[in-house]
Parts: C-alpha cells; sequence; structure tokens
C-alpha cells in the first residue's frame, strides 16, 4: 500500500473495527474497494458500470455481524454462568430487504415484526420452507384485525409466534390466550437524545401492569430504552425494568423473559466508539445480580438491534454533478458539491432526525488538496443539502469537469432509509446491488420515468 493511500484510509477512518469498516479500503490506485476475504469489490468500477445514484448492499457484512453478537452472548454467558438464555430478534422493518432477511434468518437471528405485511413474509418464507420452524417470531406494533389473524393462523400451524401486547384493545384479544404472549412496560426513564419520546402511547406504565389480572401465558416483558448513548442509560432503565418484571413475576409465574428492543448505537459520526461486549455483559451481571438478590431464575434476554447489525451492510454511491463556491464567511464550507440523487429521497433520515453519516470519496486522486463542502442534492427543494458532523463534510478539492469524475459514498445507509424513501420532484430512487461471494447482482433496477409516474398514477 502507498503512503497516500495509508493517509487516505486513516483520514477516512477505514479498517477500523471499532467503526465496523474494517470491510472498506483504499487501493493503490485510490479507489474505494470493499473486501469480502480475498474477494474485493472496486466501488469505482461499480459505479461507472452501473450508474449513480447507487445502492451496494453487502449481505455478508450483516452475516458475520450476527455470528459475532451470537457468539458474544455465548461466551458471556458461559463466563458469567449466566442461567437465562439470549435470543436476538431482528426487527424487520430496519430493513425488509429479502437478501437482508434471509442474511439475519441463515446466521441464526430471530425475527421481530411490526405489521401484517411483515409477519406475510415469514408467513410466505414458512410455506417456501426458507427457514428452521423452531425460529421465534415476535410481533409488535398495533394489532389490526388482519395481524391478529395471521398471529393467530401461524400460533395453530406450531410456529412460535409471540405478540406483544401494546394497548387496551390488544390487551382483551390475548390476555387469556393459551399461546405465549408479551406485554409492553412504558418506560419513563429514557436516554435523553433529542428523537426519544419521553412520551409515547405504546405499552402500559408500571401501576397499569401491576393492577392486571393475571395471563394465561404471559412470557415476556418488553420496553424500549431509546438509543444508548452510555452505560448508565441501560443501567438506569433496566433497574426499573427489572423491578415491574419482578412484581409481575409474582402473579404472572410464566414470565420468563426480559425484552430491551432496539438502541444499541453504532458511530454513524466516527468520533465516538461504542462497545457491545461492555453493554451485553453490564446487561448479564445487572439481571443476574438482581435475580440472585430476590431468589429468582435468571431471565432470558431478548434484544432487537435492527440499525446496529445493517446500517454498516450497504453504502450509497453519488456523482458530483457540479461544484459551487459559497460566499458566505460565517459558515466553514467553502463549495457545494452537487450530486446526482437527493438526500431527502435516498437518505430521509438527513431530513428527518438530522442524521448524520460519514462521507468519503470513492475515487481518492484528487487528494492532494482537502476543502470543507456542502453537499446538495439534485431536487429542487432547498432542505435537500448534507452540511456534515462538524458542519463541514471533508473531502478532496474538486471543480466539476465532465471528463473527470468525483464520486462519494456515504457510509451506514442500510438501516430504514429503502423503507422510508420518497419520490420528492418525482426522481429515481437509486439503483441496488447485492455484492456477495465474490458475484454481483441487481436487485432493483433504476426507475424510469413511467416507473416512478405508476407511483402517482400516470
Amino acid at each position: 500500500m502507498t503512503k497516500r493511500s495509508i493517509a487516505s484510509k486513516k483520514l477516512w477512518k477505514l479498517g477500523i473495527k471499532d467503526f465496523n469498516t474494517q470491510y472498506f479500503d483504499y487501493n493503490k490506485d485510490g479507489d474505494l474497494i470493499a473486501k469480502e476475504g480475498n474477494n474485493v469489490y472496486n466501488i469505482k468500477y461499480l459505479a461507472e458500470k452501473f450508474g449513480t445514484s447507487l445502492e451496494i448492499l453487502f449481505p455478508y457484512i450483516i452475516e458475520e455481524r450476527v455470528e459475532d453478537l451470537l457468539d458474544l452472548s455465548d461466551s458471556l454467558i458461559k463466563k458469567l454462568k449466566y442461567q437465562g438464555k439470549f435470543f436476538y430478534h431482528y426487527p424487520m422493518k430496519a430493513s425488509q430487504t429479502k437478501e437482508v432477511v434471509l442474511a439475519m434468518v441463515g446466521e441464526g437471528a430471530n425475527i421481530e415484526t411490526s405489521s401484517y405485511n411483515e409477519l406475510y413474509i415469514v408467513k410466505k418464507m414458512l410455506e417456501q420452507q426458507s427457514f428452521n420452524e423452531k425460529m421465534r417470531i415476535l410481533c409488535n406494533g398495533p394489532k389490526t384485525d388482519r395481524y391478529i389473524n395471521l398471529i393467530d393462523e401461524l400460533q395453530h400451524r406450531g410456529l412460535k409466534v409471540v405478540p406483544i401486547i401494546e394497548g387496551p384493545s390488544e390487551l382483551k384479544t390475548f390476555q387469556n390466550s393459551k399461546y405465549d404472549v408479551g406485554i409492553r412496560l412504558d418506560i419513563p426513564v429514557k436516554s435523553k437524545i433529542n428523537w426519544n419520546k419521553q412520551i409515547d402511547r405504546f405499552g402500559f406504565s408500571r401501576n397499569e401492569l401491576l393492577k392486571m389480572s393475571s395471563f394465561r401465558n404471559l412470557k415476556v416483558l418488553h420496553y424500549r430504552i431509546g438509543k444508548i448513548e452510555k452505560l448508565s442509560d441501560l443501567v438506569e432503565t433496566t433497574k426499573y425494568a427489572l423491578n415491574v418484571y419482578f412484581k409481575l413475576k409474582e402473579t404472572n409465574p410464566s414470565l420468563d423473559t426480559l425484552d430491551i428492543g432496539g438502541g444499541m448505537p453504532i458511530p454513524f459520526e466516527r468520533n465516538k466508539k461504542y462497545s457491545v461486549e461492555k453493554i451485553l455483559e453490564k446487561l448479564f451481571e445487572l439481571l443476574k445480580k438482581e435475580s440472585e438478590k430476590r431468589g429468582i431464575s435468571h431471565p432470558n434476554l431478548i434484544c432487537e438491534w435492527g440499525k446496529y447489525m445493517v446500517a454498516p451492510a450497504q453504502i450509497t454511491i453519488f456523482k458530483v454533478i457540479d461544484t459551487k463556491i459559497i460566499n458566505n464567511k460565517k459558515v466553514g464550507a467553502k463549495k457545494w458539491y452537487v450530486i446526482d440523487g437527493s438526500l431527502m429521497n435516498d437518505l430521509p433520515d438527513v431530513w428527518g432526525i438530522n442524521q448524520k453519516w460519514f462521507v468519503a470519496p470513492v475515487n481518492n486522486k484528487f487528494d492532494n488538496k482537502l476543502n470543507d463542502i456542502w453537499i446538495s442534492g439534485s431536487s429542487c427543494d432547498s432542505d435537500d443539502i448534507y452540511t456534515g458532523v462538524n458542519d463541514t463534510v471533508v473531502l478532496p478539492d474538486y471543480n466539476y469537469d465532465p471528463n473527470d469524475t468525483l464520486y462519494v459514498a456515504f457510509f451506514d445507509t442500510g438501516a430504514y432509509q429503502d423503507a422510508l424513501a420518497s419520490h420528492h420532484c418525482m426522481l429515481s430512487s437509486p439503483l441496488k446491488l447485492i455484492a456477495e461471494n465474490g458475484h454481483i447482482v441487481v436487485a432493483r433496477k433504476r426507475e424510469s420515468p413511467e416507473d416512478v409516474g405508476k407511483e402517482f398514477g400516470w
């Protein structure tokens, strides 16, 4: 590797496991590559061949992450002599893409659904004999009549489907079910980040839960931490939930599982590292200590970490189609880079929750000089912009040249963006590639004007 490639790798924080970028590097020509064992995918080549905007999904990254999490939980259970079990449930809402779900299931993940349509996909997988029938399904989200009927159908077919009761009407439906059920605790203690809701309508308060008559088959107490920013967030919320769990167990001896939901963060901004090892170990230690203090068996533990598992497995590529000087000394950015896609459409969390993404050049031959820039999407909306982690994006200095293209890659785009994507200004969605086992497959073609027009009735 050349000195230039080493410097580029360091600058854009590639090849670092703590940042989930160990799969990415620059080759000697300054092109971004993704590595899968001895297989190498040249991202610049794929952008030139298939065009941009472009999403590239790497299922092998998902497979490795699931395997690592399950191996970690097994080792911690043995190390701490923990008597309960650990179950990972992949929340399909993070990405319902077939290749994502199959990669999860193939490595031993269970599934969490949040709608009738998601559970219907599980039914199709069952009919196609795509998974082990011992796989466990948690059903969250509002339970419509169709959702309830499908839960009942799959339970009668022998599948382990556990509905999580989240409201009064669901309570009437499931409280006396002969099958296992769970219930959601509306926990008042949540981590303090700007898009966590301190009050939401899901679940029941502690007082409401403890006043309920006993259930026929209550197995799971579910609660939502929110995004874990520090260990104290986890400890505070888990202690609260455990106190409710132990009280509920007095009248519901079948209760044996605590589901902490999602919330495991990933280092989008590359300025903070999160240790899943420390978090899981602290959880097991806390559950063990509090259970043994009361002479109660260790509860099984469920987590539903979606974004953490799938976001690092996809990158989104755009081409810079124009550059423009920013003549405003009040901001740090010196130039606009206009891309051939829309941030509002293709990466809607930029607009929805002010999500920060790490951006790196795909072809890095311009890196003799760097510049602080802002990125503008191709819609006509002034909100269609990305201003970076520290109010700038550092990229190679570039003046638009049709004969000398600059491509840029947004990392960690594998969660939620496809499901939330839109067609503002009737722009087409990115073409989607699947890269695995040395092969490239087109999973979604680039939409034509006719394809997008059909979405609007034309």
